[in-house]
């Protein structure tokens, strides 16, 4: 569909509405857009009916396919395992000889930024202690028990562990691979190529599907700043300086919108670097403050029980659907954390694809897996176990024994040294961790509205921004007193379509990573007897290798470098944590243990069509030809060949 020439008004300077209108995408842009507006819309004027929808919605979707949830969750936990483990581990999301973007510690840094958000904040304290009051009925553990604190702490690493990171590697690895070694644009529609063909991919289908896309993520992130917001008020009004209202809501939801559109306006190295360096920072301070001012000793050994709880429990969480069973826990606790998870896929699978360009599949998903995990394990301890020994000691921490999802962080907080100060920490964590949401995500939707441009423009990402912001408060407003099942149903809602592509992706990657392998050249490290050198019976052919005197192994690409004139081959050798020394010892009788050489010279050649074989001695040529042939047979396309004397 062609863009329709838009006057501007000033030659002199571009017009920032024809840019914006240039760079979208119509057929994904405006009925997303729709969408959206819509269902905003028909909130705001059927009120009523609508908060009476949400509840209903909720019902249905947890009891008609809130199995489906749990198992494509676990089905995602598999794919990423087995791409991990298997040879499809070693694939580069990038060329065979490309270095990662980023340094291995600065790249777990962003890992570990991307594991944190408004939502850990908001459940560090309340989710463990629910559990703790209200265990799921399906098994069978008394409340406020010992037992019942344990499984407390086993149930949230459950929800925020590998099974989420799991879904959100299902996205950000299809899009890495698609994009940094196919040349893809960085859109979720070209997950499914391999499966539904360029010409669909182009087409209508590809528009429906990056539309889910937008749909979904806008929600999700408005389920997390909707959490964001109505903990920001219960914080302001538990330290006195507020009396919550709905105007409350909507004039900090408007404030913190215009500060989200500001980092818009201002850039993401300026804006939202700025932000998100200065919120992990916060973030981390105020950890630390509850760590080391709270039960230290206590939460360090609970931390190391909480990891061993987590590994043992995980073969009982994952596929439990809890027929048998009739109150309303696994709707409320597991399959919102699913379809929230989801619906966030394009988001955080669009960011740790951005910073991973160069790693191999088996890095990214070890990273991606483990870095988080440990982050959420970490601060799920040091704040919800906090609050488990406090209610177990005080009994403060339940309000008429109920838990007060807004405030239990608070309530932590006011009985610790600079009470204040931390709690008002907490507010601006919170306030920073709404703003980063806002501008990534609002950046996310509008790539993925653009079609995979990379830097669009300004006015389009503000348009984005002010429609979560709105998004966020009517669900609070008309959720009303149930504005938590409002958002938890918006978030599992928009994650269904979501889910079915997803699955498809999964499917279509495997078949990709299959090509990939039959066709990437495999490197092979050839270790061989210099046959002509002195004190060196002459061998030839297969005689050499019949004898034994072959070593082969397997070389990473990513350890080697071509010289652009000569084509000559260097391998990096990692160093020897010995340092390479020999001792001359009694167990070897006297004599230092047999060392090879280092290689002295190199030989390539390509097996498949040609060889390429330097001008040595007939016996080295002959050699290398018996070597050559041998390669072929294991399926490498070429092989480094070295001589030790």
């Amino acid at each position: 569909m062609a863009l329709p020439d838009l006057p501007d008004s000033d030659p002199g300077r571009p017009n920032v509405v024809a840019e914006a209108w240039r760079s979208i995408k119509p057929p994904v842009f405006v009925p997303a857009s729709l969408v959206i507006v819509t269902m905003i819309v028909v909130s705001v004027v059927y009120a009523q009916t609508a908060a009476n929808a949400f509840v209903k919605l909720n019902a249905a979707i947890t009891a008609g396919v809130g199995w489906w949830y749990i198992l494509v969750a676990t089905a995602f936990v598999v794919f990423a395992l087995y791409c991990g483990i298997s040879q499809i581990g070693t694939i580069r999301l990038g060329s065979d000889d490309e270095v990662p973007e980023y340094g291995f510690w600065a790249w777990l840094a962003m890992l570990f930024s991307a594991g944190m958000g408004i939502g850990l904040v908001f459940y560090g304290v309340a989710e463990p202690l629910s559990h703790y009051a209200h265990p799921p009925q399906s098994r069978g553990v008394p409340a406020l028990t010992d037992a019942a604190a344990n499984q407390a702490m086993a149930l949230p690493l459950f929800h925020w562990g590998l099974h989420a990171w799991a879904i959100y590697v299902v996205v950000g690895l299809g899009m890495a691979y698609m994009t940094y070694r196919r040349g893809r644009p960085l859109s979720v529609r070209w997950l499914l190529e391999p499966v539904l063909g360029r010409r669909r991919v182009e087409g209508v289908l590809g528009h429906a599907v990056d539309v889910v896309a937008i749909v979904g993520t806008l929600f999700g992130v408005a389920t997390s700043l909707g959490f964001g917001i109505t903990q920001i008020a219960s914080g302001l009004e538990y330290l006195g300086w507020i009396k919550t209202n709905n105007w409350w809501i909507i004039a900090m939801i408007g404030a913190i919108t215009a500060a989200a559109t500001a980092s818009v306006v201002s850039g993401v190295s300026k804006g939202l670097k700025w932000l998100s360096n200065i919120n992990m920072a916060l973030a981390a301070l105020l950890a630390l403050f509850v760590l080391l001012l709270g039960p230290t000793l206590f939460l360090l050994q609970s931390w190391v029980q909480n990891l061993g709880g987590y590994a043992q429990s995980l073969p009982q969480f994952m596929l439990r659907t809890a027929p048998f069973s009739h109150d309303s826990w696994l709707g409320n606790w597991t399959i919102f954390y699913w379809g929230w998870w989801i619906s966030w896929a394009p988001f955080v699978g669009m960011f740790i694809a951005r910073i991973s360009r160069g790693r191999t599949i088996r890095e990214f998903i070890g990273a991606v897996l483990l870095v988080p995990t440990v982050i959420a394990s970490l601060w799920f301890t040091i704040f919800g176990d906090a609050a488990l020994l406090r209610q177990r000691n005080d009994g403060d921490m339940l309000v008429n024994g109920a838990v007060d999802t807004n405030t239990s962080l608070f309530r932590l907080l006011g009985d610790l040294p600079i009470g204040v100060i931390t709690s008002v920490l907490a507010v601006l964590v919170i306030v920073f961790f709404f703003i980063t949401s806002s501008d990534s995500g609002s950046l996310v939707i509008d790539i993925l509205s653009a079609g995979g441009e990379l830097d669009p423009p300004k006015l389009t990402r503000v348009y984005w921004a002010v429609l979560e912001g709105t998004a966020a408060a009517i669900l609070l407003l008309v959720g009303g007193s149930g504005s938590l099942t409002a958002l938890q149903t918006a978030s599992i809602a928009t994650a269904l379509p979501f889910s079915i592509v997803m699955v498809v992706a999964c499917y279509a990657m495997l078949k990709a990573f299959r090509f990939d392998l039959l066709t990437t050249p495999r490197l092979l490290h050839v270790t061989v007897p210099d046959v002509v050198s002195d004190g060196n019976r002459q061998r030839r052919d297969i005689s050499a290798t019949l004898a034994g005197l072959i070593a082969v192994r397997d070389v990473d690409s990513g350890t080697c470098s071509v010289h652009p004139d000569t084509g000559a081959l260097t391998v990096i050798t990692p160093p020897d944590p010995l340092g390479g020394h020999m001792f001359d010892t009694s167990e070897q009788d006297g004599q230092p243990p047999l060392a090879v050489a280092p290689a002295s010279y190199w030989f390539t050649g390509v097996t498949t069509s040609q060889q390429s074989i330097p001008d040595y001695s007939r016996s080295n040529r002959s050699l290398f030809m018996t070597l050559a042939h041998a390669a072929a047979k294991s399926s490498a396309n070429f092989c480094l060949a070295s001589l030790w004397a």
